[in-house]
Order: structure tokens, then C-alpha cells, then sequence
């Protein structure tokens, strides 16, 4: 078979350039708190979708923002358009904007843009304005035709013209420069653009600047990224007053990784927006990359407890769906359809609820569940690939049946040939309805009408009513306790011969309410093994009925 690359002009496609770091130190670090998070979904998100955002759902989504506990949120492009700088002045007019929240704004260098983002802000007591343009080699060799010094002057002249509206001000400006396309420029003229950027805006301890690094296009493998990061680090001036922030996109897939690459790599800030939503292949998550720290045991300094709620809201304001695989959101990621996935689940919930220990050690689930406002009752789902130990977690966890353990590989075939039969998943209803089909409705030859048991210390008497091949009949037997009883009634004139194997028992239902289940294994020399299940407000019955279960399963007569 030929290979793709022979179809392809040799030299299209050519390796990204190694970053020269001999003595780097990210890989020996590790996070160990959460970054400045700032979210760019009204922004940055808004811009990617097929139908944007108009004031009431970007309202709706930046209040959800606040409260995951955003301090940090773009909230636009005043300057771009009228619903975007009206939205920004009814979140002033209105008193929307906590004193601890600060709202960012995107602007470009041009007077008339930048005096209307002053206009929009005006009132806001703590703002960011995000001053950018494209320093890459492709974009000043193909878009703009500029030489690296008309790119700076650029840069620079919007800093002037940021500092000339900034005195009009009546609140606190922030600067963040970005230097676009960060990730296709030359890093010496990224370091040099940045530092001549934070030098005419006068940077000082109460005076920081925000350096974002973008990674516009992701175009290499993320450890070149937190390079690109450490060296810059090593290459900007009065670094201890800057503050530098990333910015990735998804083009490789790998944005997560190199936004937590970069925190190794000494990034401070993080943009990123809920769900992966931007341009292309989106922006990185920052519901990934806070529950990826949660689950280090870091804290990550937002409130993501109601996952379920906060999908609905952003599905909704931007008419995306979610991926079901979507890490930690997705519909199907808390859901094991491979038996053994679902054995080892079930047996790590059981442990992690006995034990005092409180450390998460439940095979496959990285995350508790239910600390992100998910349930356990959707982990465990059946189709063909199921193995006994998922069914018998629904049929626990779902209608409170504990099956004995030797029980789980019969109910377990019973519902894989149902499954098999219609070629689909099964709902937990189905699973349900068969086993009780199966257990407590089988195929009769001998059935159950009325008994009553006397009881001594040294044996047990069992009067049984019972129909077999159409006579009714009325049998007496005794024995060591009321079940040995009855199966010795039934054996004078039961034509099968078996024995009781094994016998269980619990309770059902809240304590008002609660029945009794009993579960019979039978052995005879016919059939190896089988159960039988019954259930009553009263155990002995519950136990007369589940070995009457037992019989129709094993000798059903077709």
C-alpha cells in the first residue's frame, strides 16, 4: 500500500525546530497551584460559533462565569460590534461587575478602536485591555508585507495610544500584550517585541503587565511549547513584573498538555474556555485542565461541583453539543460497558464505601462522580460486551436486589442473551424486567399455592399446597429448619431429585416499606446448578417461593 507522503510534494511538510534550552527546568517541576484563570468564552468562544451569542445569552454565560468563580473574564470586543459593546455597558450600568472581577477587553491598534473600547469601559473600576498583532514570519511575510520594526512601531503606537485614554480613566488599567501567532515567530523577536512593548508602558511592581503567549496555532508537540515558554522567561525584562499568561488552541490536539506544560515552564495565567469552544479545533478546556489539578489534589480554585448544570448552560448559549467522550463531562465517561471495567468498578465502589480511608482508589474512575455533580447510577451500562458484575451493580443500585456472588455469572447470561437477541444496549428497565421475568414469572410445571410451619428445637414440620402435573397436592414433610422441611414435602412426590446448595437472604425497600428477597441455588445430578429468587413481606415465605423459583428454572418442562 502506498504511503500518504508519496502522494505529497517532497519538503510541503517540515519539522518545527527544536527550541535551544540545554539546562531547562520545567520537566523537573510540578503544579502545585491553580494559575490566574481567565475565560474567553463571551469573547474569543463567541466568535467560533455558527450563530454568536446575543446580549441575553451572553449575559446567562457570564454569570454562570462568576459563579464557577472567575475573577478574570474577556468580555469582548467593544470597538467590533454594537452587541458586544452593549453588552459590556449594561454589565456597567447595571452593576454587574463585582469589585473583585476583572473584565477584559480585545482591542487592535488603531485610535478609533481603542477610543471606543475607553468608551465602553468607562465605569468599570478594574479592566484589562488585550492590545495584539501578529508577529509570526508567515503573517508579516504573507499578510502584512511589514518588517520586524513596523511590526513593533505597531505594537508600540497602540501602547501609546492605550496610556493616552488611560488618563481619562476614572479605574484601574491593566495592560496584556500579545505577540498573535506567538508559536510561528522567531523567539528573539518575540522577546524583543514584548520587552519594548512593557518598557513604553512602564512596567513596575504595582504597574504589571500581562504577557499572553498564544499558541494561535498549535504547531508542535508540547514540550516544545512550555521551551518556548521557559525561554521567554529566561528573556524578558523585569520578568518578576510580568506576568505571562498562555493561550492554546487544539490544532494537534494537545492543548491541554502544553498548557500544563507551560505552568511547569513558569506560566502564570491561563485563557482557555469551558468545553474546548474556538476557533477550529477550539480552545483549550479549562474544565479539563481544573479537574486534571483536582485530581493531583490541587486545588484549582473553581467551583465545577454541578458539572451537569454548567453542560447545560453552555450547550444551550451556544448550540454546540458535547462530545459524549468529552473528559469528565462527557455523557459516557463515568459509564463502563466492558465487564471486567464493570466488575473492577463495582468492587472499587464497595471498597472505597468501607473503608475510613478517604483517597479515591476506584479502578478506571480517575474521579469521584459525585464531586462533579454526576451519579454513580449511570456508570454502569449494559449491552452484549457486559459482564455479570455490571448487571448485578444495576440491578443493586437500581432496585436494591444483592445478589449472591455465585449468582452473577446466570443473571449475567440471561440478560448477555437478551442483549444478543436485540443487537443494542439495554436500558436499566430492561435489565430489570428481565430478570424478574426470568426469576420471579419462569415457565411453571410446579407451582406454589399455600404452606404453613410449626417449629420445635429439634426440627421444623412444613404443610405444603402445591400443583404438579396437574394435581393438586397436599404434602407434609420435616426438617432441620423450614426449608429443608418444605424441600422434603416436595420430594414425596417430586419426580426430580435435587438439594439445596446455598441459601441468601436481605431486606428491600426503605423500612416502612422494606419485603424480604431469598435466593435458592439447587444442585441435582440434571442441572449442575440454578437459582431461584422469591420475595414476600414474610422470609420463610419469600424462601418457599424462591425454591419453587428455583424448580420451574431447572426442570422447566417445555
Amino acid at each position: 500500500m502506498p504511503s500518504m507522503m508519496d502522494r505529497i510534494p517532497k519538503g510541503k511538510y517540515k519539522p518545527y525546530p527544536k527550541i535551544k534550552l540545554p539546562n531547562r527546568k520545567w520537566p523537573d517541576n510540578e503544579i502545585t497551584k491553580a494559575p490566574i484563570w481567565c475565560s474567553v468564552d463571551l469573547r474569543d468562544g463567541n466568535q467560533a460559533l455558527i450563530n454568536p451569542m446575543n446580549l441575553e445569552k451572553k449575559l446567562e454565560l457570564y454569570n454562570l462565569l462568576l459563579q464557577i468563580g472567575f475573577k478574570e473574564i474577556e468580555v469582548g470586543f467593544p470597538s467590533a460590534s454594537k452587541v458586544e459593546f452593549d453588552f459590556l455597558r449594561k454589565l456597567v450600568e447595571d452593576n454587574l461587575i463585582p469589585d473583585d472581577v476583572r473584565v477584559q477587553v480585545l482591542v487592535q491598534a488603531r485610535e478609533h478602536l481603542i477610543e471606543k473600547t475607553f468608551e465602553a469601559l468607562k465605569g468599570v473600576k478594574k479592566a484589562t485591555v488585550h492590545l495584539y498583532n501578529s508577529t509570526s514570519v508567515a503573517q508579516r511575510k504573507i499578510v502584512f508585507r511589514k518588517e520586524k520594526e513596523e511590526i513593533i512601531e505597531l505594537a508600540l503606537k497602540g501602547v501609546d495610544l492605550i496610556k493616552k485614554y488611560e488618563k481619562e480613566h476614572d479605574g484601574e488599567i491593566m495592560l496584556e500584550y500579545s505577540p498573535e501567532s506567538f508559536t510561528g515567530t522567531e523567539l528573539e523577536f518575540a522577546a524583543e517585541i514584548c520587552n519594548r512593548v512593557t518598557e513604553r508602558w512602564g512596567v513596575g511592581p504595582d504597574r504589571k503587565v500581562i504577557i499572553n503567549l498564544p499558541a494561535t496555532v498549535e504547531m508542535a508537540t508540547p514540550n516544545i511549547y512550555a521551551d518556548q515558554v521557559e525561554w521567554m522567561g529566561e528573556h524578558l525584562d523585569n520578568r518578576e513584573n510580568i506576568i505571562i499568561s498562555t493561550h492554546t488552541h487544539n490544532d494537534r490536539g494537545t492543548s491541554v498538555a502544553a498548557t500544563e506544560l507551560a505552568l511547569l515552564a513558569g506560566a502564570d495565567r491561563v485563557e482557555g474556555t469551558l468545553l474546548a469552544n474556538g476557533e477550529r479545533t477550539g480552545n483549550v478546556d479549562i474544565i479539563t485542565l481544573a479537574l486534571n489539578m483536582l485530581t493531583q489534589g490541587v486545588d484549582p480554585e473553581l467551583d465545577l461541583s454541578d458539572l451537569p448544570h454548567i453542560v447545560e448552560v453552555v450547550e444551550r448559549v451556544t448550540e454546540l453539543p458535547t462530545h459524549p467522550r468529552h473528559p469528565y463531562v462527557g455523557e459516557l465517561v463515568y459509564t463502563a460497558f466492558s465487564g471486567s471495567h464493570q466488575d473492577a468498578i463495582n468492587k472499587g465502589l464497595a471498597y472505597q464505601k468501607a473503608k475510613e480511608d478517604p483517597h479515591w482508589e476506584v479502578p478506571y474512575l480517575p474521579i469521584d462522580p459525585s464531586d462533579v455533580g454526576r451519579t454513580y447510577e449511570s456508570i454502569i451500562r449494559i449491552n452484549s460486551q457486559s459482564g455479570k458484575g455490571g448487571v448485578a451493580y444495576v440491578l443493586e443500585h437500581d432496585y436494591g436486589y444483592v445478589l449472591p456472588k455465585k449468582m452473577h455469572p446466570e443473571v449475567g447470561r440471561i440478560i448477555q442473551a437478551l442483549s444478543d437477541k436485540l443487537g443494542r444496549e439495554l436500558t436499566n428497565k430492561e435489565v430489570f424486567e428481565e430478570f424478574y421475568k426470568s426469576y420471579f414469572k419462569p415457565k411453571e410445571h410446579i407451582t406454589f399455592k399455600d404452606f404453613s410451619v410449626t417449629t420445635t428445637d429439634e426440627k421444623a414440620t412444613c404443610k405444603l399446597h402445591y400443583i404438579y402435573k396437574g394435581r393438586e397436592i397436599f404434602a407434609e414433610g420435616e426438617g432441620n429448619g423450614p426449608i429443608d422441611a418444605c424441600k422434603n414435602a416436595i420430594m414425596k412426590d417430586y419426580e426430580h431429585e435435587f438439594a439445596i446448595a446455598s441459601y441468601y437472604e436481605h431486606s428491600c425497600g426503605d423500612k416502612s416499606s422494606a419485603k424480604a428477597v431469598a435466593y435458592i441455588e439447587i444442585t441435582s445430578p440434571e442441572v449442575y446448578s440454578c437459582f431461584g429468587v422469591g420475595a414476600d413481606n414474610d422470609i420463610t415465605k419469600a424462601s418457599v417461593k424462591a425454591l419453587f423459583s428455583a424448580l420451574n428454572r431447572a426442570f422447566t418442562q417445555e
